[in-house]
C-alpha cells in the first residue's frame, strides 16, 4: 500500500482497496457505518470507535460520568445507522498513571448507564497505561433489514433527525467556561456535546418499516457525512437552507448557526433518504421523533445548497476531518 497523501478519505480508500477481497458471509465491509457479517441466517453488525484525549475530549471539561456515556453512545449511533439492535461491547481503555480511582469509577458508571438502557453487555476488553486517556469501544449488534449508505436514488427525499449544530456550539461554550448544571440557558447545547443520545430506536423503526433506502449517522458534520452517503449511492443531493432544523438556543448563541448546522460535527443524528412511496411511513414516525425533510437526492455527483433567497450553489464540504 503506497500512500502519497494522508487525508482521511484517501487513507480509508487505500485501506479499502488493499483489503478488497470479500470473504464468505461478509455483507458490508469498509465504507459504511459498520460491518455486517451473515452468521447462521442472522446479520451481525460490528463497529469500533476511538476517543482520544485532547482530540475528541478535554478531560478537565468533560465529566467522567458523561464521557463514559458518550464513549458507548457514539458506537450505538453507528449501529442505529444500519437499523440494528446493539448487543455486546468490548472496551479498550488507556489511562495515564495520574488517573484517579474516582475518575475511573465515574467513567464506568456512565458507560454502564447507557449500556443498561439499551440492553448492551460489556463482555471484555483491555486496560493499559498510556500517556493520554484513550478509549476504544467495539460494539456488536444484530439486524434484520439492514440499511446501507448505498441505497439512495435520485428523486428520493432527504430527512434528518433532531437538530443540527448544537454540539459544536456546546464545545465552544465549554471552552469559554460555561458548565452543565450551572448555565441552564445553554443546557441543550452543552448536553449535545457532552452527552449525545444515539437514535437507536429511530433506526430500528425505519428498518422495520423499510422506510429508508440509505442512512448514515452524523458524526463529522452534515456536509461531510452527506458526501459519504452520496459517494456510496453514486448520486448527488440538494439541500434547502430554510429547512435545516436549528434549535432556538443555537440561533440565540451563534450568528453562524446555518454554517454550524451544515458543517458542525458530533451531532449523532440520523440522515436518511426516503423513496416517495415511503414518505407516509416517515410522517407517522413524527409522532415519536423530530424528523425534518431537508432536501432531495439528484442525478450526478454534486451536492448543492439552496439559500434563503432561492439561489443554488455548490455546497463546500468542510466538516470535521481526522487528518
Amino acid at each position: 500500500m503506497k500512500l502519497k497523501f494522508l487525508s482521511e478519505n484517501e487513507l480509508i480508500s487505500a485501506i479499502r482497496k488493499e483489503f478488497a477481497v470479500k470473504k464468505a458471509g461478509l455483507s458490508i465491509g469498509i465504507g459504511d457505518d459498520a460491518a455486517v457479517i451473515k452468521f447462521q441466517d442472522k446479520n451481525l453488525i460490528l463497529t469500533k470507535d476511538l476517543l482520544i484525549e485532547d482530540i475528541h475530549f478535554i478531560t478537565k471539561l468533560h465529566p467522567p460520568f458523561l464521557l463514559g456515556r458518550k464513549s458507548l453512545s457514539v458506537n450505538l449511533s453507528d449501529i442505529a445507522a444500519l437499523g440494528g439492535r446493539p448487543e455486546y461491547a468490548l472496551l479498550g481503555l488507556g489511562l495515564p498513571s495520574s488517573a484517579r480511582p474516582k475518575w475511573i469509577e465515574q467513567f464506568f458508571f456512565g458507560f454502564k448507564s447507557v449500556a443498561d438502557g439499551f440492553g448492551v453487555s460489556l463482555v471484555g476488553g483491555d486496560i493499559t497505561q498510556a500517556r493520554k486517556r484513550t478509549i476504544s469501544v467495539t460494539l456488536i449488534g444484530k439486524g434484520r433489514n439492514i440499511i446501507k449508505r448505498s441505497g439512495a436514488k435520485p428523486g428520493q427525499f432527504l430527512f434528518v433527525s433532531g437538530t443540527l449544530g448544537d454540539a459544536k456550539q456546546g464545545l465552544i461554550l465549554l471552552k469559554k467556561g460555561y458548565r452543565l448544571g450551572r448555565d441552564k440557558k445553554v443546557t441543550r447545547l452543552l448536553k449535545a456535546f457532552l452527552d449525545p443520545a444515539a437514535q437507536v430506536t429511530l433506526g430500528q423503526d425505519l428498518a422495520r418499516l423499510r422506510a429508508a433506502s440509505a442512512m448514515i449517522d452524523l458524526s463529522d458534520g452534515l456536509s461531510v457525512d452527506l458526501n459519504h452517503l452520496c459517494q456510496e449511492s453514486a448520486c448527488g443531493a440538494e439541500l434547502e437552507v430554510k429547512s435545516l432544523p436549528i434549535s432556538p438556543e443555537l440561533r440565540n448563541q451563534q450568528r453562524r448557526a446555518v454554517d454550524y448546522a451544515l458543517h458542525g460535527g458530533e451531532d449523532y443524528q440520523l440522515l436518511f433518504s426516503v423513496p416517495p412511496p415511503r414518505v407516509g411511513d416517515v410522517e407517522k414516525l413524527r409522532e415519536k421523533y423530530r424528523l425534518t425533510c431537508i432536501g432531495k437526492m439528484i442525478k450526478g455527483k454534486t451536492i448543492y445548497v439552496i439559500d434563503k433567497q432561492g439561489h443554488r450553489r455548490r455546497l463546500e464540504i468542510k466538516g470535521y476531518q481526522h487528518f
